[in-house]
């Protein structure tokens, strides 16, 4: 049975389309229940990266028995320790793919998304950089090389330097998809391993320009506006903002045991309290939902 439930963020429902329930007629997806473990392993995403740490530290700190590891490598890597059954909560900041998803089924494994954020991809340039703001046709001929100075987008006259993200990454796939229109990002473009690294690069180069999540951003770039919308959190909530996505914790399967606590807790308005604090948008909604159905 499938319940349909009305978000307090609109912009949002398109992703958390619903509510799934075990019922007898879908029972086959479920798991059998295993031992509870008192130890949770997370990989996956650098964006969400500062959330799994604090959320993990606090559960910890109020739950003593209990141990959690988390570690990055970017939203393929976690999903891949999900599939190949070397971590319980894979991170990412992507939806998975339909090849992943077959991949899943010929190990046994059941991805479920939980929606636990949302984020804005900032695109950031160097504090010096005279450029405001770009439209989206302005950010794809820069980033599929069609534009590579900067007076050819009303800035100086100054080379261009592209800074991006490895594909293994779920911000370069949300930054494709969003901005690029799933064009490929020019071969000339310095790819980097996580958002700190976007960060330090453009901050140390005068031509340059990337993209990183909003919680990453800091005083040493400037974040420019697109489509003349800054990227802030109302407007991520909202969903005024272009370049705006939720972000995912998979399990395999309807979490339960440890694993569901702490997704709970992730949840909770303690837990979204966090979320805010580390510069993400909190959610306060629970959703689980099976990827690999028709009515998503």
């Amino acid at each position: 049975m499938i319940v349909k439930r009305q978000s307090i963020y609109p912009h949002i429902l398109s992703y958390m389309i619903c509510l799934f329930f075990l019922t007898p007629a879908n029972a086959a997806i479920s798991k059998e229940a295993p031992a509870d473990s008192k130890t949770i392993t997370i990989k996956g995403s650098t964006t969400i990266l500062p959330i799994a740490q604090i959320m993990a530290e606090e559960f910890m700190d109020k739950n003593k028995d209990i141990s959690i590891s988390v570690q990055g490598g970017g939203s393929g890597v976690g999903i891949a320790s999900l599939i190949d059954k070397t971590a319980d909560i894979a991170d990412s900041s992507r939806k998975i793919s339909p090849k992943e998803l077959e991949q899943a089924k010929g190990s046994g494994v059941t991805p479920y998304e939980n929606i636990i954020a949302m984020d804005g991809i900032a695109v950031v340039v160097h504090p010096s950089n005279i450029k405001n703001h770009f439209n989206t046709h302005q950010l794809r001929a820069v980033y599929t090389g069609k534009v590579s100075n900067w007076l050819e987008i009303g800035g100086e006259n100054r080379k261009i330097v592209v800074i991006s993200r490895d594909t293994s990454s779920g911000t370069y796939e949300a930054f494709a998809n969003l901005a690029l229109s799933g064009q490929k990002v020019r071969p000339d473009a310095l790819i980097t391993a996580s958002n700190q690294t976007v960060n330090t690069t453009v901050a140390q180069t005068p031509g340059a320009i990337g993209y990183l999540g909003l919680g990453y951003v800091s005083k040493k770039v400037k974040a420019v506006r697109i489509n003349n919308i800054e990227c802030t959190k109302d407007t991520i909530r909202s969903g005024k903002y272009p370049l705006s996505r939720p972000l995912y914790m998979y399990t395999d399967g309807i979490p339960e045991g440890t694993v569901r606590r702490f997704i709970d807790y992730i949840l909770s308005g303690q837990g979204q309290e966090l979320v805010e604090t580390e510069g993400f948008v909190g959610i306060r909604i629970q959703v689980y939902k099976n990827p690999d159905r028709d009515d998503k």
